[in-house]
């Protein structure tokens, strides 16, 4: 069976975002439309509209948006007459906090991104924690989430997310969504500072 995404071609798989991408990505319809597009694979704006509950006018404008910056595509193969379909253009975005240090504009949108994903996580702990009673055993005690507090020096730090990141890319490239009893999870990984006060 094909998948949406291999009829659409193979999807280029990381983009390093630049500052004008980072910009028109900083708004919170742009980050869900790409974020479903990623993640449902390609779509109409009609039909992202319905799933993210705006309008087909402001989808169709900001998938354009981000089409101009090149981070979704349009796939001519499936439009048929006046309805357009969209794709995400890459399968991850990638940065380095310090691309933006030239760029207060560009620093701030990629700041608003980060909080943004906090809220994200934020708010599908408490989803989880709401529902979870309705998954069985073995699901509940394969999800969770937890902390641990290293100290390290800033370049070991950084070997060990290059570490943990090439793990979840073990994963992720062995995954088979055609798998019986496979779900999609989404799994954060952060490293932050210690405050000092605490």
């Amino acid at each position: 069976m094909t998948d949406d995404r291999e009829r659409a071609g193979p999807t280029p798989r990381a983009v390093h975002i630049d500052h004008r991408q980072v910009r028109v990505l900083a708004h919170p319809l742009r980050i869900r439309l790409l974020g479903a597009l990623r993640v449902q694979g390609p779509s109409t704006a009609t039909t992202l509209a319905e799933l993210l509950d705006t309008n087909t006018g402001a989808t169709s404008y900001h998938l354009r948006q981000l089409a101009d910056v090149g981070l979704v595509a349009e796939d001519p193969d499936r439009g048929t007459g006046r309805q357009r379909w969209w794709r995400a253009a890459h399968e991850l975005t990638d940065f380095d906090p310090t691309d933006f240090d030239d760029d207060p504009d560009a620093r701030a949108a990629m700041e608003w991104i980060q909080g943004h994903q906090v809220r994200l996580l934020a708010e599908q702990a408490q989803r989880w924690f709401a529902a979870q009673s309705q998954w069985s055993s073995e699901w509940r005690d394969a999800f969770g989430m937890g902390d641990a507090f290293l100290t390290l020096p800033a370049d070991r730090l950084k070997a060990l997310n290059d570490e943990l990141w090439q793990v979840l890319e073990r994963y992720r490239e062995a995954a088979d969504p055609a798998e019986p009893g496979a779900e999609q999870v989404q799994v954060y990984l952060g490293a932050y500072p210690l405050p000092k006060e605490a």
